[in-house]
Parts: C-alpha cells; structure tokens; sequence
C-alpha cells in the first residue's frame, strides 16, 4: 500500500494535535485515543443518517432500536434531530 505525501502529512498533524508535548508511551497513546474518538464520531453521524433515511422509509423505532443496539428514546431523539435540522435548513 503507497501513500501521497498530502495524506502522511495529514495524519502526521492529526496525531501531533492529541499527543501535544508528550513524547513516549504516552503521546502514543493519546494520539490513538484522539483518532479514535474523531472516528467513532464520523460513524455515530453516518449511523444516525441511516436511521433517518430508514425511519422515513417506512423502519419502526423499535425495528431502529433493535439492529442499532440504541434505546427507542434515543432513536426518537436521532429522528427528530433530523426534522429539526431540516426545519431549520427549510426556514434559513
């Protein structure tokens, strides 16, 4: 696997912004726990898309809660969330 020079750098600067002035074990650690935390927080946003695009194609909330491993209150917050935002965007 090769890579450009434009994505060693960015991930270079990715991991410099968590370990900070740590060096060692450390910076190591505080570099994986930072990619981390940016990933997981991409894929809870691509999850909730999801849920939108199959609650408004018909998916119950209890079907949503079940496959998402998520509470039916916290699918309903993800669903409304949604409208609210497209209000807004509708409104603006």
């Amino acid at each position: 696997m090769s890579y450009t020079e434009a994505e060693v750098s960015a991930a270079r600067n990715a991991m410099n912004r968590y370990r900070g002035e740590f060096e060692g074990e450390i910076a190591a650690a505080l570099a994986v726990v930072g990619l981390s935390a940016e990933r997981a927080h991409k894929e809870a946003q691509m999850r909730d898309d999801m849920i939108r695009v199959a609650h408004r194609s018909g998916a119950s909330p209890r079907q949503l809660a079940e496959v998402s491993g998520l509470g039916r209150k916290t699918v309903a917050a993800i669903v409304e969330a949604g409208s609210a935002e497209k209000n807004s965007v509708r409104d603006g």
